[in-house]
Parts: structure tokens; sequence; C-alpha cells
């Protein structure tokens, strides 16, 4: 067996014509990189990547059958939670991203762009209407107080369908319960079985359960680097699991990177993002079992921990705008990166096929809900006239031909309201099948109406790019300029 070349030398690495070409209009939709803000991959010179649900991506219901189970185990052995919940089975497709945990109330909320409160559960049972503007609509609500927690990631996701399970079950025997020390309790618990390695301890030995292994990923890598850009891994994991994931996504795959880190000219591991962008912790170097803080610039082949953004923009010798990070974490990867830095931002959503199939088989329904909405403003027009000739008729003398007329109009006025409220309960059955087609209780994680929901928001405002998987970079020219469509304001509509 030949001996593998060290991590630190650099390949010469062949250029293939099939890797230059660039999407043809028949790529699918769902393997699209969509883009909020123009980006030219010409001035990118170095691209970092997120590992966890970025390069790695994970089977999401394994993993959170996986996590769900450590949590219950805990509120149980550790907390002195109901024995008779290691039975109870929990909703493991109920929450999403985006959604806003009240630890007051014991309610959990999805939001709109404007931050306003469109749909909530308390447990299983969705509020009515009434029960929401009760509640939420009589002031704003402040996500950023302490009352209130983000399920931001697709991590978090167990401690939704948790939080809500325990609810929903005490609910329905009748007890009482601290809805804030259950939330803390479930974020306790999840902190300790990855803190202590159980859930690594489970995924390690069973990769092929819990990981998607896409063999066009080392593809990808390898034309950016053929094309000249510079690769670094920036992940908040630690060392040893970082490598055993690399490894089992990344070698075999292609001869000329023997070694994972063949792929990539500097890896950060243990960065405790969103942190590293905020603060200045010192930046060390893993040598074996032994750490050392980082001397710079930084080498190619060496293993780097902690750190911060502006010593990796100095080991690297660049500026922010030439930076092009791609992870999954919306706060930690997204907005805090672009919020402290210049660096340019591409955020993968594994959820967006799935977003993406039910706005495709939902096309005639829009286009009904469409027609809806053009009638009720014809129908508001027909209105606001039928209203003005009514009052200029009232402030007439009284006679037999005014009255006639005023009661014309006013039939005429009733018709027109009788059908607007027919079109709203049209329209209103309407979304409602739509929204279950995207997901049976929050409906589309973008969308909230015909506004983008919260989540949906800081995507389009915080990522230049956005797709469902790194490997869609692969379609694309490595020099691609990527265009925002024409941003069209209400007064540019016809």
């Amino acid at each position: 067996m030949s001996a593998r070349p060290p991590a630190d030398v650099q390949l010469l690495l062949p250029l293939d014509d099939g890797f230059v070409h660039t999407p043809t209009p028949s790529l699918p939709r769902h393997r699209r990189v969509f883009c909020s803000r123009n980006l030219k991959m010409a001035q990118i010179a170095w691209v970092g990547f997120d590992m966890d649900y970025t390069l790695a991506v994970y089977d999401q219901r394994a993993m959170d059958e996986l996590s769900v189970g450590c949590i219950v185990e805990r509120l149980v052995a550790r907390h002195g939670y109901p024995e008779d919940l290691r039975d109870h089975l929990f909703p493991v497709d109920f929450p999403v991203r985006g959604l806003l945990i009240d630890k007051k109330l014991g309610h959990v909320l999805k939001m709109d762009r404007h931050k306003n409160v469109t749909r909530a559960y308390h447990g299983l049972r969705e509020l009515s209407r009434d029960e929401v503007r009760t509640l939420y609509h009589s002031k704003r609500v402040r996500p950023a107080t302490p009352r209130y927690h983000w399920i931001d990631t697709l991590y978090a996701l167990c401690e939704g369908a948790v939080y809500s399970g325990v609810v929903d079950a005490f609910e329905r025997r009748g007890e009482s319960i601290d809805y804030g020390k259950l939330f803390e309790d479930v974020r306790a618990s999840i902190d300790s079985a990855h803190h202590d390695g159980t859930i690594q301890a489970a995924i390690l030995p069973a990769l092929g359960r819990f990981v998607v292994r896409d063999p066009e990923l080392a593809p990808t890598l390898h034309k950016l680097r053929s094309a000249g850009k510079k690769l670094f891994l920036l992940t908040n994991s630690q060392w040893p699991y970082t490598d055993a994931m690399m490894r089992y996504l990344l070698e075999g795959f292609m001869p000329e990177y023997p070694q994972w880190r063949n792929f990539f000219d500097v890896v950060v591991c243990a960065a405790s993002k969103p942190a590293f962008f905020q603060e200045r912790r010192p930046l060390m170097e893993r040598d074996g079992l032994q750490v050392r803080p980082a001397s710079f610039p930084l080498e190619r082949g060496r293993i780097y921990e902690g750190g911060n953004l502006h010593d990796l923009e100095r080991g690297l010798g660049i500026s922010g705008d030439q930076v092009l990070y791609v992870g999954d974490h919306i706060y930690g990867d997204i907005l805090r990166s672009k919020k402290e830095s210049a660096w340019r931002t591409c955020m993968v959503m594994q959820e967006l096929e799935g977003e993406i199939y039910a706005y495709e088989t939902c096309r005639d329904d829009f286009a009904i809900l469409d027609s809806l909405e053009e009638q009720r403003d014809h129908l508001e027009e027909d209105l606001r006239f039928y209203q003005s000739r009514f009052k200029e008729l009232a402030k007439r003398d009284a006679s037999p031909s005014s009255d006639a007329e005023r009661m014309r109009f006013k039939r005429a006025i009733e018709r027109i309201r009788g059908r607007m409220k027919q079109l709203d309960v049209e329209s209103n059955t309407l979304e409602r099948r739509i929204a279950q087609r995207f997901h049976p209780y929050w409906g589309s994680l973008l969308k909230e109406g015909n506004e983008a929901s919260n989540f949906g928001a800081q995507v389009d405002l915080y990522g230049c790019l956005y797709t469902s998987r790194v490997t869609n970079l692969f379609a694309y020219s490595a020099q691609q300029h990527f265009r925002s469509a024409r941003d069209v304001m209400p007064h540019e509509l016809g």
C-alpha cells in the first residue's frame, strides 16, 4: 500500500472541461442557487464552509429521534418528570425553523416579516385567530427578551418537539406545569447530551444512518479549487468529531485527494460561532493532544481551534468581501457574519427542496387565489362607487324617485358585501389548503400569506445566496455572476 502524502502538500489538480459548464435553463428548480444580492464569484478568493448541516447533511428524522430520546431520558432521570414520558410519542414533524417559543404561556409562535404573530400552538392545539389577536396583537412582541426563544437551527427542532409534546401531555391530564422551567430543563437536557458526547457517540458508529453521503461533494470542492479558489472549514465541532465526519464525507471519492484535509487550505474547529464573529477569543493550533497559540500567517495542513473573525482574516491575508461563507445557521453563520464583517454569505436550507416541491404543486391554487384577489379588488371599487352615490342621494330632499334610487344602491351595496364575504371564505379555505401542502402545522417555511415569514425575511436580508445543498454549486461556473431579481415595490405593480 502506498503511503499517503502529507496533508500540507498542494496537489496539482487537473482541470476537467466538464466542471466548467454553466447551468442550462432545464436545471431543476430544487437544485438551483438563488440570489438575493448580486455576487460575482470571480471576485471571491476564499470560500469557507460550516460542517454540520452544510457539508454534512443529516437525516433529520433520525437526528430528531435520537435527540428527543436523549432529552426525554434526562427529563425523567435528572429533572423528575413522570416516568411515562419515556413511552410518549413526541411529534418530531411538528416544529420548523423560525418558530418562537413563548416561555411564559407555553405557546409556540410563527411570525411574519414584520414580527406579527400569525400562527400559534399551545402544545399541539392550534390557537384561534381571536386567541392570537388577544394575546399578541394588543402590543408589540419583543422576541429579543428573555420571555422568548427562537428555534433557528435544525439541531433545535428536537427542543420544539419535546417542549410542545410535554405541554400537550400535561394539558391532556389536566396537570399544571411551569412553562419557563420546562423550557430550561429541555435546553439543559439537550446541551448535556451534546457536551458529554452522548449524541456524537451514537452518530459516529452509524454514520450511514444519520448522514447523507453526497458523491457530488468532493467534485464540487475540487471544481472551486481548480478555478483558483482557496477553501477553509470553520466549524463549531471539536476536532475528533470533525475528522471522523470529514473522512466519511470526502475520502475515497477522488484519487487526487487521498485525505480530506487536501481539500482545504485552513481548518478551524471548536469555533464557538456566533461568538467567533463577536469576541476576540485566542486562535490556537492543535498538534496531536497539544494545543498552543497559533502563529501567523496560517499554514496549510495545520489544525486550528477557537479564534475570532479578525485573526482569521489576518491569518488568511484577506479582506472581508473576498470571502464567501457557506452555512446553515441563520444566526450563527449568516446573520452574525454579515453584521460583523463584509463576508458574502450563502445559506444552505435542506428544507428548500420540499418548499419548492410544494410551491410547484400549488401553482393552480395560487392562480385561483390571484383571481379571487382580483375579483375582490373590482368589488371594492364598485363598493366605493355605490357608497359614494348612496351618500350623495342621502343629502337630497326626499322624493319617491330618490328613495327608490337609494334602495337600489343599498341593495347593490349589500350584494357586493355578500359576495366579498363569500370571497373571503373561498380565499381562506384555499390558503389553508395551500399551507397544508407545505407543512401540516405551519405552512410555508419562508412565507406567511402574501408576506415573507420572519425566517424567510432573514434569509432574504442576510443571505446573498441560498440553496438546498452545497453540491448545487457544482452546476455553476466558479466565476458565475449571480444576479438578484429586480426588487419590485407595490407602486410598481400593475
